[in-house]
């Protein structure tokens, strides 16, 4: 079967290329703006690529099409898609009709941290030796890929499947959240807070999504919950029908963790089980207690599939974060470049927090490009000059497509701000600010118009 899948590169349908891949289909995709990683191990699995939306990249005609949900009707291949009459689903549909059946699903869900939690979880059952499958929205570097089918036939009992369920949309013509679509058996939920300002006007209407995957979990399955979280508090009020067990800092929850080091780089776990308490202690590479979180979240459902906290302790120290989660880059003259996925308020802040603390010495420059369709709507503009008060220097990015002007934040920021609406420009001032011990934090969900290799480049110019 040939299936073309409709906005590729998107971490998502990027992932379900693979998968598709990996099942044996012929696949081939457009995207506009194709980048790196996604772009790269597309091309790498022999997936062909268009850049740009056309109706001649629908031929030959395909099977299937799959369209992402960052497409809209005006698109002129979705309406060739249209016109033509060719079947058509979306991706989480897909995913759900070829993927999922027969499988032990586990959705990782929250605002923040569910590509960080799910590669987390999928380290876990690996090095438990159940190869589990997964798609996640990024590329977890101890796998190398950000989606694979893993272990299709397990002795005596289902195969594992980690997905990142995300709350947006499904696509044009499925206004749902994707993850109603995969009726897990286990959901991890880690936090939940106003997000996605083009789709939800507030937070009650995310909150009734989240309600929704709750609907689907089975009397048998088991509902893993942060605590501490009032929204997520709200949701579990609507109705739950399925065992929960909390994890974080609350005396009351079985699942806690203690900072050993304050920069969370070593923890402790506790976990209250039926007739006796386990522990267990972690020392690793990660950093930020938002990490330890994510952890402890991710040891919590492992354990629910037979991995003993000893075990998953001991993995712990062998995980690598996934790309684009305090990557660095390169360094030049003991200057760090560092890619950073955070774009909303409480990431940036929890990110530049764990990163202040990983490290004594040397400077914490912040780099920043606010381009998420909620921040482009200025719903978040008045926490955004709090976010980066762990930062010593903060640099903001004015793209062409955010419809506010930055000034009011870069006059409210509690540390040296300075704002650029070219990209040359801003490089420039970020490199001649720059110098040896520095770690230049550059946050965005996006490409950056490749700031990274830009900013490496410049500081070997003038540093090297």
């Amino acid at each position: 079967m040939h299936v073309h899948i409709l906005g590729i590169c998107g971490t998502f349908m990027g992932s379900l290329a693979l998968l598709a891949r990996e099942l044996g289909h012929r696949v081939s995709g457009s995207d506009a703006g194709v980048y790196p990683p996604m772009s790269t191990q597309l091309s790498e699995a022999g997936i062909a690529l268009s850049d740009g939306y056309r109706a001649d990249n629908l031929q030959p005609r395909p099977d299937l099409v799959v369209i992402g949900n960052a497409l809209s009707r005006g698109n002129p291949e979705v309406e060739a898609v249209l016109d033509a009459r060719l079947p058509y689903v979306s991706g989480p549909q897909w995913l759900a009709e070829q993927v999922l059946p027969g499988r032990e699903v586990i959705a990782v869900a929250g605002t923040h941290g569910k590509t960080t939690t799910a590669s987390l979880l999928a380290w876990l059952l690996e090095s438990a030796g159940l190869a589990p499958g997964f798609l996640i929205g990024g590329v977890p570097r101890n796998f190398g890929i950000s989606a694979r089918l893993g272990n299709l036939r397990p002795k005596g009992a289902k195969a594992p499947f980690v997905v990142e369920a995300d709350e947006y949309d499904t696509a044009f013509f499925d206004k749902r959240s994707k993850f109603v679509h995969y009726r897990p058996q286990i959901a991890l939920l880690n936090n939940l807070e106003f997000d996605h300002a083009d789709i939800f006007p507030d937070l009650a209407a995310i909150e009734r999504q989240f309600h929704h995957l709750v609907r689907c979990v089975p009397g048998n399955g088991q509902l893993l919950v942060a605590d501490r979280e009032p929204a997520l508090d709200r949701v579990l009020e609507q109705g739950v029908w399925t065992p929960v067990a909390r994890y974080g800092n609350d005396v009351s929850s079985p699942w806690r963790f203690r900072l050993i080091e304050n920069d969370g780089s070593c923890f402790e776990v506790m976990h209250d089980a039926l007739d006796q308490q386990e522990r267990g202690e972690v020392s690793w590479s990660l950093s930020g207690e938002y990490n330890v979180r994510n952890a402890l979240g991710a040891l919590a459902a492992a354990h629910v599939l037979g991995v003993s906290l000893t075990r998953g302790c001991a993995a712990l120290a062998d995980f690598q974060s996934p790309r684009r989660r305090q990557e660095v880059r390169g360094e030049v003259a003991g200057i760090q470049v560092i890619d950073d996925f955070a774009h909303h308020p409480t990431a940036i802040a929890a990110t530049l927090s764990g990163m202040r603390a990983s490290r004594s010495g040397g400077r914490l420059l912040a780099v920043i490009e606010p381009r998420s369709n909620t921040m482009r709507l200025g719903v978040m503009r008045e926490r955004l000059a709090q976010c980066v008060a762990d930062a010593d220097l903060s640099f903001w990015y004015q793209p062409k497509a955010l419809d506010w002007p930055l000034d009011k934040v870069i006059d409210a920021c509690p540390v040296p701000a300075r704002v650029a609406s070219d990209i040359d420009a801003l490089v420039n001032e970020i490199v001649t600010e720059a110098s040896s011990g520095d770690r230049i934090l550059v946050m965005s969900n996006g490409g950056f118009q490749g700031i990274h290799e830009r900013l490496l480049r410049a500081l070997e110019a003038a540093h090297g």
